[in-house]
């Protein structure tokens, strides 16, 4: 395990058990560095990435051309040891199967470490955390014009101009963007079914998507509009995007999105109507995943300018809705696309808005401590939450 510390007298290396694939080496053996994909390997699906041999903590992270201050664990914020210990843990696969920990502070990076298939320049695939980038890029449409906080409340169909409203279900006019970003649409389109039309891709390009949805669903009522995890939501908002910026989705989102936040390194695959995913199937690398959270701590602003109105950023943030879903947690409340839950420190509880992805993709931002946390991973239990709240939270919270 290759642990980076500016003080090389409160080293403690500690040697894993003789069943971890990890082992432990000086930092000097390595420059400081953090892993790299090799350009073969940059090529590799995420699955053929050859696990570490050597897991990597670090405390004072190396600064980059990313946009991304650096700073150092111990000396900026945080208590270095209880951090390093969790790092060891993770390293040694006592928490699951991790790839990453990031951990920043008043947006300096603070402490960063990769294990297993992580590595500092390759892109993660990001699961369902890719829900919470697309309520960020309606954000940014609102930013810029192409929308109001008032159209949030309009039927979704009011802006897509391509549709035949004689063929759609009754009740189309009640799924608003409001109703999409809090999972409560109510399509009530079978999977069967779904998978029978997604042989037939034409009448699914662009907005024929909605079209194919609002003809093969039931009515669209009070009683199908209730919390459905997924159920084509996050495509019904990437459909509105796609319609009311100018050109497309795709270039929407580089053009006024990536490209300022100087993410260049990515892959953002194409559903099949032609547009963006919006739910899952996007990778980005971990520290690109913290330029997300700081957008969310700095209430919608990005290098001092708004880039997100903090009025939609507030609602998208906020605990909404409660989520229905027997695998969340019941103390998980849903906003647009983001999760909220209360975090117990003591006699304390702090606020926690996080991007949440299957097998452990998390953007985590906790505002009164001016935390930003990213997570990669590939566990199926994906337990690292316990982790945040007994041990990362406390390492940052000032007695």
């Amino acid at each position: 395990m290759i642990i980076n510390l500016k003080f090389s007298s409160l080293l403690a290396v500690v040697l894993l058990s003789s069943f971890s694939s990890f082992t432990t080496a000086s930092a000097k053996e390595n420059n400081g560095l953090a892993p790299e994909a090799s350009a073969k390997e940059a090529k590799l699906s995420f699955r053929d990435i050859t696990l570490l041999e050597k897991a990597f903590i670090d405390t004072a992270p190396a600064a980059r051309n990313d946009a991304i201050p650096v700073g150092e664990l111990g000396v900026d914020a945080g208590k270095k040891a209880s951090i390093v210990k969790l790092a060891e843990e993770i390293g040694d696969g006592k928490h699951g199967r991790y790839d990453s920990l990031l951990i920043s502070h008043k947006d300096k990076l603070l402490f960063e470490s990769y294990y297993r298939r992580g590595r500092i320049n390759l892109a993660h695939p990001q699961a369902s955390a890719v829900k919470a980038v697309t309520s960020l890029a309606l954000g940014r449409a609102i930013q810029l014009g192409y929308l109001t906080m008032a159209d949030l409340d309009k039927p979704l169909v009011s802006f897509l101009k391509n549709l035949d409203p004689t063929k759609l279900v009754e009740g189309a006019e009640k799924i608003t963007l409001h109703k999409a970003l809090t999972m409560h649409g109510g399509l009530s389109v079978s999977n069967e079914k779904w998978e029978e039309l997604q042989k037939n891709p034409a009448p699914l390009k662009g907005q024929g998507l909605v079209q194919t949805l609002l003809e093969h669903s039931g009515p669209i009522t009070s009683e199908s509009q209730t919390y459905l995890y997924g159920n084509h939501n996050p495509m019904l908002v990437m459909t509105v995007i796609d319609a009311v910026v100018p050109g497309t989705a795709r270039d929407f989102i580089k053009n006024e999105i990536l490209d300022k936040l100087g993410i260049t390194n990515y892959s953002w695959q194409t559903h099949v109507s032609g547009l963006p995913q919006a739910g899952w199937m996007v990778s980005i690398t971990p520290r690109d995943m913290l330029k997300w959270g700081s957008v969310v701590l700095n209430k919608g602003k990005w290098n001092g300018k708004q880039f997100i109105p903090a009025d939609y950023l507030a609602k998208a943030t906020s605990g909404l809705v409660k989520p229905t879903e027997d695998w969340m947690p019941d103390s998980y409340r849903y906003g647009y696309f983001w999760y909220q839950t209360s975090i117990a420190v003591g006699d304390k509880n702090y606020n926690a808005t996080f991007a949440w992805g299957g097998g452990g993709q998390r953007i985590i931002v906790v505002d009164k401590l001016d935390l930003t946390i990213a997570i990669t991973g590939h566990d199926g239990d994906d337990q690292i939450m316990a982790q945040v709240s007994k041990t990362i939270l406390p390492a940052f919270v000032k007695l």
